[in-house]
C-alpha cells in the first residue's frame, strides 16, 4: 500500500487530477453550473478534436521530436475532400469522406515522415517547413474558399448524438457521435503503445535514439510510419471539426498547435521524449478545455482566458523542464 502511495504521490497525472478538481470546485462555487449535465457533455464535446489532435502530438514528442504541422495537415486534408466532394455532387454514404480522409492523411503524414527519417534535422524545423508547403497548396493550388454547405451524409454526422443532456434551467447537449472516434482512437494507440513492439520503439526513439538502433529498433521504419499514423489522426479531428461546424473553414485549425502540445506536455509527457502517458494527455487537455470553455460561467473576460492559456503553456514547459533535469541527475548518479 505505501509502494502504490509513492507511486501515486509521484505521478504528474495525480497533480493535474487534483487541479482539475481545484477548478472545476471553484467554477462551481461561482456559477453553480459546472457540474450540470449539459455543461459536462458540452466539455465533453469540446475535447473531441483536440483530444485526436492531443494524441497525435503526444506519439511525436515521446518519440523525440516535435509537430506542428498537424494542424495544416488536417486542414488540406478535409478542404480537398470537401471540396471534391461538393463539386461532383456527392450525395452517398459518410464512409467514402472519411476514407478518403484516411488516405490522404497517410499519404501528407508520409510526406512528413519521408523528411523526418531521413535528414538529420529537427523535426520542429522539417514540420515548420511542411505546415507551410500544406497550407500553400490549400489556398495557392486549391484556391481555398469557405465552403458553406457540405453533403448531405457529412452534415448528419455533424447532427448525429449518442444522447442528449438537460439541466435544471431547460438548457440542453447533446454527446455528438463523434465522441465514439475519440474513444476508439484512444484505444487503439494505447494497445499500440503498451503491447507492441512498434509502440515500445517509439519509446526507444525518445530516450536515445543510438541507444535504440543498437538495441535491433528499425529506426527509419518506425519513424516514417509514426507520420503516417499522426496524419491520419490529424485528419480525422479535421473531419470531426468540419462536420460539427456544418462547413468547411480553410483556417479554422490553424494555430491550434500550441494549445494541444500545451496540453501534452502538461500531461506530464516530456518535451524531450522517452516518457508520457495517455492518461496525462487526456487529463492536461481536460485542463485546457476547462479553461477555454468553462472560465466564461464565472464571466472571466476572453483575454483572462487567454493569459490564462498562455500561463499553463509556461507551466507546462516548466514542469517538462524539471523533469529533464531530474532524469539527467539520476543518470549522473547511476554513471558514479
Amino acid at each position: 500500500m505505501q509502494g502504490f502511495l509513492g507511486k501515486l504521490l509521484r505521478a504528474n497525472e495525480f497533480y493535474l487530477f487534483l487541479i482539475i478538481v481545484v477548478v472545476s470546485l471553484i467554477i462551481q462555487a461561482r456559477s453553480g453550473q459546472f457540474f450540470t449535465p449539459n455543461n459536462l457533455v458540452d466539455l465533453a464535446n469540446a475535447m473531441v478534436v483536440p483530444g485526436l489532435f492531443a494524441i497525435g502530438a503526444y506519439l511525436v514528442i515521446v518519440s523525440g521530436g516535435i509537430d506542428v504541422s498537424f494542424p495544416a495537415l488536417a486542414s488540406l486534408a478535409v478542404y480537398a475532400v470537401t471540396r471534391y466532394l461538393v463539386d461532383s455532387g456527392y450525395q452517398g454514404s459518410v464512409i467514402l469522406p472519411f476514407a478518403l480522409v484516411i488516405v490522404i492523411g497517410a499519404l501528407l503524414g508520409a510526406f512528413n515522415g519521408a523528411f523526418t527519417s531521413r535528414l538529420a534535422v529537427p523535426t520542429l524545423i522539417i514540420t515548420l517547413g511542411t505546415a507551410n508547403v500544406f497550407s500553400g497548396i490549400m489556398q495557392g493550388a486549391l484556391s481555398s474558399v469557405q465552403i458553406s454547405q457540405l453533403p448531405p451524409s457529412m452534415e448528419a454526422f455533424g447532427r448525429a448524438s449518442l444522447f442528449k443532456a438537460t439541466s435544471a434551467t431547460g438548457l440542453t447537449s447533446a454527446m455528438p457521435a463523434s465522441f465514439l472516434i475519440l474513444v476508439t482512437v484512444l484505444a487503439l494507440v494505447f494497445f499500440v503503445m503498451r503491447y507492441t513492439m512498434f509502440g515500445r520503439g517509439i519509446f526507444a526513439l525518445g530516450g536515445d535514439e543510438s541507444s535504440a538502433v543498437r538495441a535491433g529498433f528499425k529506426v527509419r521504419r518506425i519513424k516514417f510510419w509514426l507520420y503516417v499514423i499522426v496524419g491520419v489522426i490529424a485528419a480525422l479531428g479535421g473531419l470531426v471539426r468540419t462536420t460539427s461546424m456544418g462547413q468547411m473553414h480553410p483556417t479554422n485549425l490553424l494555430g491550434m498547435e500550441m494549445m494541444v502540445i500545451a496540453a501534452v506536455v502538461l500531461g506530464g509527457t516530456a518535451i524531450t521524449g522517452g516518457t508520457g502517458s495517455l492518461t496525462g494527455v487526456m487529463l492536461g487537455t481536460l485542463l485546457i478545455v476547462i479553461v477555454q470553455n468553462s472560465m466564461i460561467l464565472v464571466g472571466v473576460p476572453t483575454f483572462w482566458q487567454r493569459f490564462a492559456l498562455g500561463l499553463l503553456i509556461i507551466v507546462g514547459t516548466g514542469v517538462s523542464a524539471v523533469q529533464l533535469t531530474r532524469r539527467r541527475r539520476r543518470q549522473r548518479l547511476v554513471a558514479e
